[in-house]
């Protein structure tokens, strides 16, 4: 049997004061923007989606993401969609658990996620 071990979360730093360096810890908390149907229905009422590491705490997305886009985080919601069995050529095989996290930005602000950062 195998022993299984969570690894231990990274640390977040607070965000950086106005004209100081990003810490690259905080791209590692920040893997891709989510671009779905439901992702932009979101969008309409203030809300990002991303998705982030299994291992990642919301006060650490929270502090990236002020950090990366310079905005007001009002709130973050966290969800783990688990993986399913799937079927690839004959063999059974199983898809990775994929943690999204929802965030609420303040009124008046936005991100654009098409162009990256």
């Amino acid at each position: 049997m195998s022993d299984t071990k969570k690894k231990p979360a990274k640390k977040a730093k607070a965000a950086p004061k106005a004209g100081g360096a990003i810490d690259p810890a905080f791209y590692d908390f920040i893997r891709a923007p989510l671009i779905t149907e439901k992702a932009t229905l979101a969008s309409q009422h203030n809300q990002v989606m991303f998705r982030v590491p299994l291992s990642a705490t919301k006060p650490q997305i929270k502090t990236a993401v002020e950090a990366l886009f310079k905005v007001n985080v009002t709130a973050v919601n966290t969800l783990i969609t688990k993986g399913k069995q799937k079927r690839f050529r004959g063999r059974m095989g199983t898809r990775s658990n994929v943690k999204k996290a929802i965030v609420t930005l303040a009124a008046g602000q936005s991100i654009d996620v098409t162009t990256g950062l």
